[in-house]
């Protein structure tokens, strides 16, 4: 698959949803948007341990 940027972003529609993860050492944080970038909810911080892994 040899994806220029241009056709990445295109096949973004509208009901596409994008989910961003941050994997940190101590907390992740995970966040999610829709296809014009408007944030669905606030951010999700998720520890890393056991009780973060439930």
């Amino acid at each position: 698959m040899n994806y220029t940027q241009n056709k990445k972003i295109s096949q973004i529609t509208e009901s596409t949803l994008i989910i961003g993860i941050d994997i940190a050492k101590y907390a992740h944080v995970a966040r999610a948007q829709d296809f014009r970038g408007i944030e669905l909810e606030k951010y999700i911080e998720v520890s890393n341990s056991i009780e973060g892994f439930r």
